[in-house]
C-alpha cells in the first residue's frame, strides 16, 4: 500500500532535488503561434517549473480555440533587383513574379522569361 504525498511534502522533495514550481497568478490568456495557426487558451492555470535554471511552463485547462494565421510573404528588395536584372524587366514586374512564385527566385525568372 502506497502512502499519498501531501502537496507540502511534494514541494519539499522538489526543492531538495533542485526543482521549484510556482503558479502564475491572474493569467487571462495564453497564445501559442505556429507558422500556420494560432492556439488561444482562455483563463488557463499556468505553473512555472524551474529545473536547474531552465523554465518549463505547464498550461492546464481553459477554453481552447484555434484559428488559421494568414502568412504575409516578405520579399527582400535585393531579390526583386536580382530578378529584374536577370530578366531585363521592371522592378514592379519582378516583384509581381516573385509574389506569384512565393519568393522562389528561379521560378520568378522563368515566369518572366516565358512571358517574353
Amino acid at each position: 500500500m502506497r502512502r499519498r504525498i501531501s502537496p507540502r511534502e511534494a514541494k519539499r522533495m522538489m526543492q531538495r532535488m533542485g526543482l521549484s514550481m510556482d503558479a502564475v497568478p491572474e493569467v487571462e490568456q495564453v497564445i501559442i503561434k505556429t507558422s500556420g495557426k494560432e492556439i488561444v487558451i482562455e483563463e488557463p492555470e499556468v505553473a512555472v517549473l524551474d529545473v536547474q535554471g531552465q523554465r518549463i511552463f505547464q498550461i492546464t485547462g481553459g477554453k481552447i480555440s484555434e484559428k488559421a494565421v494568414e502568412r504575409k510573404l516578405v520579399i527582400p528588395e535585393e531579390d526583386v533587383r536580382l530578378v529584374a536584372d536577370q530578366t531585363g524587366k521592371s522592378l514592379e514586374e519582378a516583384r509581381k513574379a516573385l509574389e506569384e512564385s512565393e519568393g522562389d527566385l528561379a521560378k520568378a525568372i522563368l515566369l518572366l522569361q516565358s512571358k517574353g
